[in-house]
């Protein structure tokens, strides 16, 4: 197998980093939301929980960032941002959008991550292992999402093509800059 460069690490955690962070992000959105405007307590439970996933995976991508030192993306407070946006949005339009939004997004996660394991070679052993782990964790929240009630049918479907949109082009400008 073929050495991957250390730009292209550099770019997977750089790219990580903002992705986890964005995910909590949402949650906190979604939070915001739930805390104020919408009162589910179970809905609000669950996403407490798979925020505490997202929030081990951006430790991690930071303590990298550090260790190897990595520029972070310089979109992060653009990022933050809209996370928090579409987290509250989506919250506002009820259970079937906030776990669609999730959905969505772990699926964009899932192959981004499943490309990003396939070119880890196993000098980067440990790297790659985590991302494993990570990408089980947010399948998982996909398996919950949908559990809860995701959906595309109707308009939901095109609810979905702009999230996944939206995230695809945040992980690309995210690997560059």
């Amino acid at each position: 197998m073929k050495k991957i460069n250390k730009n292209k690490i550099e770019e997977f955690i750089r790219v990580d980093h903002a992705g986890e962070r964005g995910a909590i992000k949402i949650y906190e959105g979604q939070l915001l939301a739930l805390n104020t405007i919408v009162k589910d307590e179970k809905l609000k439970k669950k996403i407490e929980e798979m925020q505490l996933h997202e929030r081990e995976h951006c430790n991690y991508f930071e303590n990298e960032i550090k260790k190897r030192s990595i520029k972070p993306t310089k979109f992060l407070p653009l990022w933050d941002l809209l996370g928090v946006g579409l987290g509250f949005g989506s919250t506002l339009l009820g259970k079937k959008a906030t776990m669609l939004c999730t959905a969505s997004v772990e699926e964009v996660i899932d192959e981004h991550y499943q490309n990003q394991i396939e070119q880890i070679n196993d000098d980067e052993k440990d790297l790659k292992n985590k991302i494993v782990k990570f990408r089980d964790d947010e399948l998982h929240h996909k398996d919950i999402a949908y559990e809860e009630g995701a959906t595309k049918d109707g308009l939901y479907s095109v609810m979905d093509k702009i999230i996944k949109t939206g995230s695809r082009i945040a992980i690309r400008i995210s690997e560059k800059i």
